[in-house]
């Protein structure tokens, strides 16, 4: 496979240029991006809108053979469904065998990163013959990560094949401290390449050919522009309180003008996640009320006024006042709520909603504009498309009620979604209760439609489409072709709904009249999805509802492939509310983005990257490429010591759903063979006697209310002699434990919590509570507890879970109460419980027998003299215990019962 491999890949250095017959034929700059990634392993880091689909496309369009192997990582469900559906790829088995089957068949495979480590853990997949592996969305990479792992299993078998990464979020690569560096150190990378907006070859593809965009900068409302005010005063009263309650914390990133962006949460992440558990619970309430101050400006930009006000209104009640920071006792937030009133009812509570100012002007651009249009060009085309591009689906929805329906029926289901509760609302419904299908998906509308209060994704429905297809009624089109008024009532319905088709392919639909095309960018930011649009639809005219780079972008790469076609420019109808936060908004992405870019620029010049940090070379062991650790033990002949040294490497039985976390993955970073198996008992075996439960602290209280921990604990217990319950807190967060910490605003709960954990131990006195800070802490401790002792068994952990065994011994045959005091008496452990309650009628009887039937049925000189002490020897008491609530045992008051379960199924009552 090796030369086979190496002739592909002169294929496509030769064959780079040339894509026109692809689907997408690559610009001037894309190719220069295909040729750079393709010639050596590096990061390709690529502007909003520059998306890379079109290189990753390439390249495993290049390598789909079976002569290769291409492995593709960390892709989300959309993208992997895009890139299987246009290279016509099966997606991998499930099962095991044909699992292993379709690695050596070769080709493209996309693989969740979770069943790729098991598989390269297990040698499921043939590692040497690997021809390399594209790992997206790079930015979410860290050195811990299960994907960081994979890459690192790959690397040490694979010393040949390639790595290529790719992201469209450079802003995520300047948080922290060199997280480029830590980036390309986890990937194995050594090239970095930027492709920002300004780039010159992108600038010279781009420039000469743009779009027609008309810019309509439709004013918001007088109510609308207060309503506005208002909301931006309460965010810069939170923000100042925030900073004057927490003078000491860098906060200069918490600003209003951040606030309004997209990526705000991600900013108050990196500020405040560190310390989250030291901050009062007012500094969590103004956090929490910020990003309520930016839901409601979104939604105020975006939606319609009945929609603001139904959302306002779940903030104006009895337990919201509760629990908010006070911002709805603020004159602003009076103003606030009064204007979002007026703007749904008038002065005698009569139910006049006010219009959008968006709609009025799409309405002209539909019926006034586009038309005149055609005209003035002399095109008498009459399947004339018209794609408009929205924020999310919610938005989608409204357009499509306000074409359809007109604005008034728009607003009164508007109010039936949202649950408006409006005077007489029944008998205005009953008015429109004549058109069937109008209320049918109301009433489907209704069912569906649920809010998420206190979320910035507060608006998004998932049962709504992300696309709606129109067609102008034909009255309407009479009207614009016969007359020369080319107003329109706003009441009046100008579009009609076109019937929704599985599978359909747009380029053979002749709708007759004008078609609209309503479709969202929110659920594929990467471009993909407008992309694919903008490619099969082929669009006469383009309106932009809302402002978003990427959509903008796409429209410029689409417009540039066009070139070549003596077509005319693209017209686009750009509609943005000027002097708002809508607009702040979008000039503040693109500022943010040219910064990162700088910032990356700068950094790229200034990094020091090791040679060996691809780890294909022999010094890849000095960055941490660790191979698995062997003890030397002295073999000894004869009581000497010879030379002789017996290698023994570091094994740790991980269970598989522990794959999930950070530590498996650095468990393996320090050397540690890690073998994934199928375990019920534990999570973490080290040694045949030491078993780990691991716990995060919210498990932990979950773990602990239900009962679940205690039943986890008795089977450690009964099982291994050194159980351990590992308490793990989290990486970022420090090492304590609050009685708020993860709770609700009530320090009982944590008191709470400490009770049942005293009663825990006191109840599997065996049972060490281990306390660690974090992942990286919990490895070296994993590593010191594993030093000089022998290395546990799979297939022994693997059988300790099977029911035929725990069940048959356990529970089956011995009466819980009694087993679990037995393994409390010395001499007894798990290894000899099941022998001395086999043997052994009862306690009583136990008792009575000399020691040296005692040894013979124990098993064990030392265990079985210890334990018949306990029984016959005299201990005193001392003076600080001799009035506690102690029982003595003798064989006076030991229950008469046998060790077994009695047959009716009733158990041993315990005092």
């Amino acid at each position: 496979m090796d030369s086979q491999t190496n002739a592909g890949d002169d294929q496509i250095k030769n064959d780079s240029v040339d894509f026109t017959n692809k689907p997408f034929p690559m610009l001037d700059f894309e190719r220069q991006m295909f040729t750079d990634i393709i010639d050596c392993d590096g990061l390709l880091i690529t502007a909003k809108g520059l998306n890379e689909s079109i290189v990753v496309q390439n390249i495993l369009r290049a390598h789909n053979d079976p002569s290769n192997l291409v492995i593709v990582v960390n892709s989300s469900d959309a993208e992997e469904k895009y890139y299987m559906d246009l290279l016509k790829l099966k997606s991998l088995p499930n099962l095991i065998t044909e699992r292993e089957k379709t690695y050596l068949e070769g080709g493209v495979h996309f693989v969740s990163t979770r069943i790729l480590v098991v598989d390269l853990l297990k040698s499921r997949v043939p590692v040497e013959h690997i021809t390399g592996v594209i790992v997206l969305r790079a930015h979410t990479i860290l050195e811990s990560c299960q994907e960081a792992f994979a890459l690192r299993l790959y690397r040490q078998s694979n010393k040949t094949g390639f790595i290529k990464a790719f992201s469209h979020t450079p802003q995520c690569f300047t948080f922290g401290f060199a997280h480029v560096e830590k980036v390309m150190k986890s990937l194995f990378l050594k090239d970095l390449f930027l492709w920002p907006r300004f780039h010159s070859l992108i600038s010279q593809c781009l420039n000469p050919h743009p779009p027609t965009v008309l810019e309509f900068h439709v004013p918001l409302s007088y109510k609308a522009t207060l309503m506005e005010t208002c909301l931006l005063d309460i965010m810069n009263y939170t923000t100042k309180e925030l900073k004057k309650i927490n003078p000491t914390l860098d906060l200069q990133e918490i600003t209003v003008e951040n606030c309004i962006t997209k990526n705000f949460h991600k900013i108050l992440q990196s500020q405040l996640d560190c310390i989250w558990h030291q901050l009062s619970t007012r500094t969590k309430e103004l956090v929490q009320d910020l990003r309520i101050m930016r839901n409601l400006l979104t939604n105020l930009i975006h939606h319609n006024a009945v929609s603001f006000y139904g959302l306002l209104s779940k903030y104006r009640t009895p337990e919201y006042a509760k629990v908010n920071s006070g911002w709805i006792l603020l004159d602003s937030a009076k103003k606030l709520f009064k204007h979002a009133k007026n703007r749904v009812f008038n002065s005698k509570r009569e139910f006049e909603p006010e219009f959008s100012s968006k709609w009025k002007c799409i309405t002209q651009i539909l019926t006034v504009l586009i038309p005149a249009d055609q005209k003035r060009l002399k095109n008498s085309e009459r399947n004339i498309k018209i794609l408009i591009l929205c924020q999310d689906t919610k938005t989608c929805l409204q357009l499509k009620d306000y074409l359809t329906m007109g604005p008034q029926k728009c607003l009164y289901y508007s109010a039936i979604r949202d649950e408006v509760q409006i005077p007489l609302l029944s008998d205005l419904y009953k008015s429109f209760k004549s058109d069937a299908d109008i209320q049918k998906s109301s009433e489907t509308l209704k069912e569906s439609e649920q809010t998420l209060v206190n979320d910035d994704n507060a608006d998004e429905e998932s049962e709504h489409k992300d696309n709606y297809i129109l067609t102008m009624s034909q009255a309407i089109m009479d009207n614009i072709t016969a007359t020369s008024d080319k107003s329109t009532n706003a009441d009046e319905t100008c579009f009609e709904s076109f019937t929704q088709m599985e599978n359909m392919d747009l380029t053979q639909v002749d709708f007759g009249t004008p078609s609209v095309h309503i479709q969202t960018f929110k659920n594929l930011s990467d471009g993909i999805c407008i992309e694919n649009t903008l490619h099969v639809l082929k669009p006469s005219f383009v309106v932009m509802y809302h402002s978003e780079i990427t959509a903008m972008r796409q429209l410029e790469l689409y417009e540039a492939r066009r070139k070549d076609r003596n077509e005319r420019p693209l017209p686009v109808y750009f509609l943005m509310h000027a002097q708002t936060t809508e607009q702040q908004a979008y000039l503040t992405s693109l500022r943010r983005e040219k910064e990162s870019f700088e910032l990356l620029i700068q950094a790229k010049s200034t990094m020091v990257i090791p040679t060996y940090q691809d780890g294909k070379s022999e010094m890849a062991s000095h960055m941490e490429i660790t191979e698995p650790i062997l003890e030397t033990n002295m073999r000894k002949a004869g009581g000497q010591e010879s030379g002789a040294v017996v290698p023994v490497k570091q094994i740790v039985i991980v269970n598989m759903r522990e794959f999930r976390s950070d530590l498996p993955a650095l468990l393996h970073k320090k050397g540690i063979h890690i073998d994934p198996v199928t375990i019920t008992i534990g999570d973490y075996i080290l040694t045949p006697d030491i078993c780990v439960e691991r716990k995060s602290l919210s498990d932990l209280i979950g773990s602990l209310n239900s009962g679940r921990l205690y039943t986890q604990c008795t089977q450690m217990c009964r099982n291994y002699a050194r159980p351990m319950l590992l308490i793990e807190f989290d990486q970022s967060r420090p090492f304590q434990l609050q009685g708020q910490y993860m709770l609700s605003n009530d320090a009982t709960p944590g008191a709470d919590i400490r009770q049942k954990l005293q009663l825990l131990t006191l109840h599997f006195p065996r049972l060490k509570l281990v306390w660690s800070p974090s992942p990286y802490a919990t490895a070296e401790l994993f590593l010191e507890l594993k030093q000089g002792r022998p290395q546990p068994s799979s297939s022994a952990a693997a059988a300790l879970g099977e029911d035929a065994s725990v069940d048959s011994l356990s529970i089956e045959r011995y009466d819980p109460g009694i087993y679990d005091f037995m393994l409390k008496l010395p001499g007894v452990n798990s290894k000899n419980v099941a022998r001395i309650m086999n043997k052994g009628i009862s306690l009583n009887d136990i008792i009575k027998l000399s020691k040296t039937e005692i040894v013979d049925i124990v098993g064990n000189k030392n265990d079985g003299e210890t334990l018949w002490s306990v029984f016959h020897n005299s201990y005193k008491v001392s003076e600080s215990s001799a009035h506690s609530n102690l029982t003595v045992i003798t064989h006076k008051n030991l229950p008469k019962n046998g060790f077994r379960k009695p047959r009716k199924g009733k158990y041993y009552n315990r005092k």
